[in-house]
């Protein structure tokens, strides 16, 4: 039995997804979640085997629910499923521990080749990263580090959908003074001084959907 967690805010993809695993002999969809707190939640109550996580989230993005399943249950698999394909979201996925990156174009096929290797916990890469080339990924990422930390990325996205200081702070149970602390370094680290800004690179780095 391979038990699947779907995290994506789109209805439509859900149920396709549904329907393509749900015909999977011994597969079977144990929760579903429309935003990244919710994902987080319902792996931690589901307890799933792979987590299918669409990169663009509400609330929590896909690197971050990535980033704490993997933290929190070991044992999960995460599958980030997206829209979008550059090496620096290849990097951030497999930093944030998941085995499985999958375009939203590819076919029926790569999906169920995906959760069949993380249910046997083997990476699965679309596109032109093969498993072999993991490792030294890998190594080359953990050397030279990213620019934003992982709390930084999701205030980032999370100033970028609108929401204040004080909302911030129930969401990810922080100090409004940490939320402030966190967003003057993501500004700093950016060469940005306006929230405006802010917004643009969150664009323009697919941290959110424009």
């Amino acid at each position: 039995m391979v038990r699947i967690l779907i995290a994506d805010d789109h209805e439509v993809v859900r149920s396709g997804l549904k329907a393509i695993l749900q015909d999977q002999q011994g597969w079977t969809i144990v929760g579903e979640a429309v935003d990244g707190k919710q994902a987080i939640a319902k792996a931690l109550e589901c307890k799933p085997d792979v987590a299918i996580v669409d990169y663009v989230l509400p609330l929590l993005n896909g690197i971050e629910v990535t980033r704490q399943i993997r933290a929190r249950l070991p044992q999960t698999e995460v599958l980030v499923f997206t829209m979008h394909e550059s090496d620096a979201l290849v990097g951030e996925v497999l930093q944030a521990g998941a085995r499985a990156y999958v375009l939203k174009t590819e076919g029926n096929e790569q999906i169920i080749g995906a959760v069949k290797a993380l249910a046997a916990h083997r990476s699965f890469l679309t596109g032109e990263w093969p498993e072999r080339m993991l490792e030294g990924f890998l190594e080359k990422l953990a050397k030279n580090g990213s620019v934003l930390s992982p709390k930084e990325r999701v205030i980032v996205q999370l100033i970028a959908e609108g929401r204040s200081n004080k909302e911030m702070s129930k969401i990810l149970n922080l100090s409004v003074k940490t939320i402030e602390t966190h967003r003057a370094m993501a500004l700093q680290k950016l060469h940005i001084k306006t929230t405006a800004g802010l917004v643009r690179y969150a664009i323009r780095n697919q941290i959110i959907d424009a």
